[in-house]
């Protein structure tokens, strides 16, 4: 499951986590990520929603963005605390607001503080710590998300540096930052980067991200490339069955895929909408747009499901839908 803010979060991550029927669960969990500079703020109660989870997401990673190393040891022990089986540092993401802080795809210009991000994140995570509760917190692995370079393909001067300080796992986006996700992902650059981590750093997993949609393609990607896994991300959206081996990736029928539809809006509702409005019900329409395509008159839905504003109104006009639907997939 590969992070991706405003979506991987607690209701999303339910739906694939699952055990109920046909549905599938990712060999790894991912949240959002979260600003480490936020987690130590005064503020940091409205931040912690992004790291909810069940018992039902396992194994699952805290992902991380910042560029004050020093802030990324005692949040590696917050998350240690909060029970996740690892902490992912973000420095790959695009976003102008991340990098002019200095953090995300900027650190691939800032190999050094990079390199000290990690080492400092590896303290926290590793080192002897003592819970809330009084018992010794289990240590957790490091892993980093970045892309291929910046301007241009850096995988030899930048990759180096992260598979030297012994991580986890590297997931990585096969783009650089300037190419956002606008051209085709550089699966055949592949061959160079597994080179480098067979030299380096051979214990470290190597994670593949960028144009996979479906499970076929991602263990096509895995058998290709000779990484160890790969990420899928927009592939997930309207599909809670895409890591499903049983059903191909694929919903079963237009029904079930949009009760699933319903199922997520309520407990979205009911983890964020409650006493307190934690995050907005818009971040529910780009979903509605995901599990409203593929079959007739997904459109006419579709539009109709931009004016609702709760999950009652979800409800009932899916059900409404569903009562007069004969057509197919």
């Amino acid at each position: 499951m590969a992070p991706m803010a405003n979506v991987t979060d607690a209701a999303f991550r339910r739906m694939f986590a699952e055990v109920a029927g046909d549905i599938g669960k990712p060999s790894v969990f991912w949240t959002e990520f979260v600003s480490v500079e936020g987690l130590l703020s005064a503020g940091r109660e409205r931040l912690l929603v992004d790291f909810w989870k069940s018992d039902l997401e396992r194994p699952i990673i805290a992902q991380v963005f910042g560029s004050k190393q020093e802030q990324f040891e005692e949040v590696a022990r917050l998350i240690r605390e909060l029970g996740f089986d690892g902490i992912d540092i973000n420095m790959g993401c695009p976003d102008r607001g991340i990098e002019k802080s200095g953090a995300g795809a900027s650190l691939i210009r800032r190999p050094e503080l990079a390199r000290e991000i990690i080492r400092a994140t590896k303290r926290g995570a590793t080192s002897e710590a003592i819970g809330a509760d009084g018992k010794k917190l289990p240590a957790i692995p490091v892993s980093v998300k970045t892309r291929i370079g910046y301007a241009k393909n850096e995988i030899a001067e930048w990759l180096p540096i992260l598979l030297e300080e012994d991580i986890a796992a590297l997931a990585i986006h096969l783009r650089t930052r300037n190419e956002m996700s606008d051209v085709p992902a550089h699966w055949e650059i592949a061959p160079e980067i597994v080179a480098l981590r067979d030299r380096i750093a051979p214990k470290t997993l190597l994670l593949g991200n960028g144009d996979v949609a479906t499970l076929a393609e991602a263990h096509t990607r895995i058998q290709e490339s000779g990484f160890d896994g790969v990420m899928i991300g927009r592939g997930m959206f309207g599909n809670p069955w895409c890591f499903s081996e049983a059903s191909g990736g694929q919903a079963p029928s237009v029904h079930e895929k949009l009760m699933k539809m319903v199922e997520h809006t309520e407990l979205f509702e009911k983890l964020y909408l409650g006493d307190k409005r934690l995050k907005s019900f818009d971040i529910m329409k780009k979903h509605f747009k995901a599990y409203c395509s593929g079959f007739d008159d997904a459109k006419e839905l579709r539009i109709k499901l931009m004016e609702v504003e709760n999950a009652a109104e979800v409800r009932e006009l899916t059900e409404s839908f569903l009562s007069g639907f004969s057509g197919k997939i």
